[in-house]
């Protein structure tokens, strides 16, 4: 791991000095970093900068923006060299998902290895007491615990990509923006003289430069074509590659008939894409394995589940399965169960655990199984 300070122009006033507790701030050159930043400085905290070098496309760009961002707010930063760790932890967790006909999430993957993994050791190293960034979610105290809580706007509430951050890390992670509006950060970065935000927001999948084909086709990733088959095992058509598609797509299909078809299901191991009707892709159950609690666990255990980021939390709960998995059983069934993504477990508005998804409670075979 490779770090380098870049030094901010100015010292430290006596008053943040007096404090005594040192914060490094995870900085990505957009308005919540930015924002979170001189929160935390005018809060009296000795703030320092952090910025991930990511194998990213325009990165010499994004670190003259995050040190001109950094100058402004007038703290020191450093510069984190991860594209190694990056690369093999999670583009290659990308990548073999796809291959495997799963549904990855990144974002979760390297908030758990990356920004609150080897980016938080890194702040350690340089002698931080605690670590923050601009997450839209909040942290209270529970006894001599902590919890990680959603945000209150709820149109950014980003709690549910935290789901398999260590229990142990929320009581070193501060979260300014947790209480805050969207609009409030913008008027803040207003009132401090900070522009250039507008089309700033962050990318689902910051590494893409190009669409998915073609960033898979660069890693090696081949077009093989297989069946597209029913549920019961009629042959309907043919396909390029099953990562083409994702659970509940409907466009693409070429498949036209009196009321459309959608993917219900990626065979993997079988190399088939499986349609069927809109109302195959609901379930009320849903298996799920590597349940990562983030609070004490309680069972029985009832409360809300999500299933994907936009997905809305419905009432739920959680079950043995054996062999490593767990049942979520819903009061009412849910749309498009997609390998690979998350569910993330919530007691009102906190979050409590995490659970990657292997399918619809009722499917009978596990695309997490190792192939031999």
């Amino acid at each position: 791991m490779d770090i380098r300070p870049v030094a901010g122009p100015f010292p430290f006033s006596a008053a943040t000095s007096m404090s005594g507790t040192r914060i490094g701030i995870a900085m990505s050159g957009g308005v919540d970093s930015t924002v979170s930043a001189s929160l935390l400085r005018d809060r009296g905290y000795r703030v320092e900068g952090f910025f991930m070098l990511l194998p990213v496309a325009g990165l010499e760009r994004q670190v003259r923006r995050v040190r001109h961002l950094a100058d402004r707010v007038g703290i020191p930063l450093h510069l984190v060299d991860l594209r190694q760790r990056f690369t093999s932890r999670v583009i290659a967790y990308f990548v073999d998902a796809y291959r495997r006909g799963l549904t990855p999430n990144p974002c979760i993957r390297c908030n758990l290895e990356i920004k609150f993994g080897a980016l938080f050791d890194a702040m350690r190293q340089q002698g931080m007491d605690k670590m923050a960034t601009g997450h839209y979610a909040r942290i209270l105290r529970h006894g001599n615990g902590a919890g990680l809580h959603r945000g209150l706007d709820p149109g950014k509430d980003q709690s549910y990509f935290l789901c398999r951050l260590p229990a142990e890390l929320l009581q070193h992670l501060v979260l300014p923006l947790g209480e805050w509006q969207k609009r409030q950060v913008y008027q803040e970065a207003g009132r401090l003289g900070l522009s250039g935000f507008e089309g700033q927001e962050s990318q689902d999948v910051c590494f893409l430069s190009d669409d998915l084909a073609t960033f898979l086709h660069r890693q090696g990733v081949e077009d093989r074509q297989g069946d597209i088959a029913t549920g019961d095992g009629r042959i309907l058509g043919r396909h390029r590659g099953i990562w083409h598609y994702t659970v509940g797509q409907r466009r693409g299909l070429g498949l036209p008939d009196t009321t459309p078809w959608y993917v219900t299901a990626l065979d993997g191991a079988g190399n088939r894409v499986i349609i069927g009707k809109n109302q195959e892709l609901f379930s009320a159950t849903v298996m799920v394995r590597d349940l990562h609690w983030l609070a004490p666990s309680v069972l029985p255990w009832q409360g809300l589940v999500q299933l994907r980021s936009r997905h809305r939390a419905a009432p739920a709960r959680l079950e043995r399965a054996g062999d490593g998995h767990w049942l979520i059983r819903f009061r009412d069934r849910q749309r498009a169960i997609t390998p690979g993504q998350f569910a993330a477990l919530y007691q009102g508005d906190r979050l409590v655990a995490g659970a990657i998804i292997t399918g619809p409670g009722d499917a009978t075979t596990d695309p997490f199984t190792p192939r031999k």
